[in-house]
């Protein structure tokens, strides 16, 4: 797995509200580090960079280095409570990770052996509908990437998530439908020509009538 992104934190003396009021008067979001056979810990997270990691999104199905005091911790976010009228975190909390946990996370994709595909040879061009795909995994497997061979595929091929292997132990969260993840689609040229004769055929079609 690429390497986990790391979010600096600092332990929290007191669990009441006054703690957690302070320490958003100092421009930190209270939270808590949970589970994984260990007692709980109260940390402070800076409110900038968290607000960071939300913006960049998924945040609840990334795989996060929560570093307290220098302590790695190995989480996944399990909430973010926030103020209800300016909807700006109050209180974030973490579970820790076991090697045999299952989670859901967003792992990439990654298309290869493009020069042996025919479609693309022609002209074609490849249309990533999903460069990440949302994968339930243990966390003591978790993959890098997927891998999509794109050798043989011509222009229309569509590839479904049925089409991918996947690695050992994962399974896509999505399952009541074969969802794509690209296509390969015509060359511009090609559709504008394939449209010319369709705009042709429909006027013969009401010159008949």
């Amino acid at each position: 797995m690429a390497e986990m992104p790391i979010l600096e934190a600092t332990r929290r003396e007191g669990t009441g509200k006054g703690a957690a009021r302070a320490a958003r008067r100092a421009g930190l979001v209270p939270g808590v580090i949970y589970g994984g056979g260990k007692d709980p810990v109260a940390i402070n997270v800076k409110f900038n960079e968290l607000i960071k990691r939300l913006k960049a999104g998924k945040f609840l199905a990334t795989l996060i280095n929560v570093r307290v005091d220098g302590e790695d911790n190995r989480v996944i976010c399990r909430g973010v409570q926030r103020d209800i009228v300016r909807d700006l975190p109050t209180h974030v909390d973490f579970l820790r990770l076991s090697e045999r946990s299952r989670i859901n996370l967003y792992i990439p994709v990654e298309f290869v052996n493009e020069e042996e595909a025919p479609g693309i040879k022609k002209g074609g061009t490849l249309v990533v509908v999903r460069p990440e795909v949302e994968l339930r995994v243990t966390a003591g497997d978790i993959p890098e990437k997927i891998v999509v061979d794109l050798a043989g595929r011509d222009i229309g091929d569509v590839i479904h998530i049925s089409d991918v292997a996947l690695p050992k132990g994962a399974r896509p969260v999505i399952t009541d439908r074969d969802f794509v993840i690209a296509n390969i689609s015509a060359p511009s040229s090609l559709r504008s020509a394939d449209d010319e004769e369709e705009a042709e055929a429909e006027a013969e079609a009401e010159t008949e009538e």
